[in-house]
């Protein structure tokens, strides 16, 4: 099996209930540790590259540690370029082994980001690759994505049925309340699942995103602030909120900062414990296993795809 769209993975989630998980990787033990984690609880999964993760660990090098990670695992296993902000940047992963790209205009007018995302969604076709879009703006800090929340802004649902129906995207990653970083809300959590459901009712069948959907774990935060990291306050989206969109149209949910803390977590630990240690072995076999373990729970727990290849 090679590396596969996603057209396949959420006609399944959809009429399923359920959404498959989009992890953020940046290098081979994130990728192990995910997969591994996918494997064990017999899951897709969409490993997503954003433009930060690319310029680190390389595009050659990503592509073929996921090609790695199919022939190891033998998973539907789907490459994702994760808020791709032009058309270049989506062109050159399509044409470099990408399955899925995502264009991001958010941050244009809406005839302005219709043009840009047919632009991409006409060449990613010929090529026979999907294409994510985005109507709507999320509030947050996450690589190269930074707006602020005076900026945030829902999606309209009519404005959403339009630009499906104009610029023929394979899916549409909505704005109801979620927020990138480890600090999405200023007082009690709370996501609009009335435009959710609007949504959905005027697009039936028709898959949904929600990114920014991190839980921000309160064990590894705790866990990082207890070994010299300075995270108080942070709060993420609570898992029943995510568990209840994957029923309402929501095919793909992003996670990304829970990565990041497992992984950051465990390492802080380990060097506390282990002050003596420098093999970088021991200390990231630690952070992978990290990873392994949330993404098992976040997939059985959360995303509800396990058991579904």
């Amino acid at each position: 099996m090679g590396i596969v769209g996603t057209k396949e993975m959420f006609e399944k989630a959809y009429k399923g209930g359920y959404a498959i998980g989009a992890f953020n990787v940046n290098n081979m033990e994130i990728i192990q540790g995910i997969t591994e984690g996918a494997r064990e609880v017999n899951s897709p999964v969409i490993l997503q590259v954003s433009a930060g993760a690319r310029n680190y660990a390389k595009h050659n090098y990503l592509v073929h540690l996921v090609q790695a990670a199919v022939e190891d695992t033998d998973l539907p296993l789907a490459l994702h370029l994760d808020h791709g902000a032009d058309f270049e940047i989506c062109k050159k992963c399509i044409d470099g082994g990408f399955s899925s790209v995502m264009i991001d205009g958010s941050k244009y007018d809406f005839e302005e980001n219709i043009s840009l995302t047919k632009q991409v969604v006409d060449y990613a076709h010929d090529h026979g690759v999907v294409v994510e879009a985005e109507l709507g703006k999320l509030a947050g800090i996450e690589d190269d994505v930074n707006v602020a929340d005076s900026d945030s802004a829902y999606t309209d649902p009519n404005q959403a049925v339009e630009f499906v129906e104009r610029t023929g995207c394979d899916s549409l990653a909505i704005a109801i309340g979620t927020s990138h970083g480890a600090y999405k809300f200023k007082g009690e959590p709370r996501l609009r699942f009335d435009i959710l459901e609007k949504i959905t009712n005027m697009l039936p069948n028709y898959p949904l995103v929600l990114h920014g959907a991190s839980t921000v774990i309160p064990e590894f935060v705790e866990k990082c602030n207890k070994y010299g990291a300075q995270i108080p306050g942070a709060q993420g989206v609570p898992e029943d909120m995510l568990r209840k969109a994957a029923t309402m149209g929501i095919c793909k949910i992003n996670i990304d900062t829970d990565l990041r803390l497992a992984m950051t977590s465990s390492i802080r630990e380990y060097f506390i414990l282990h002050p003596e240690e420098f093999d970088p072995r021991k200390y990231l076999t630690v952070a992978r296993d990290a990873i392994r373990d949330m993404v098992k729970h976040k997939i059985v727990d959360v995303l509800g795809s396990n058991d579904k290849i």
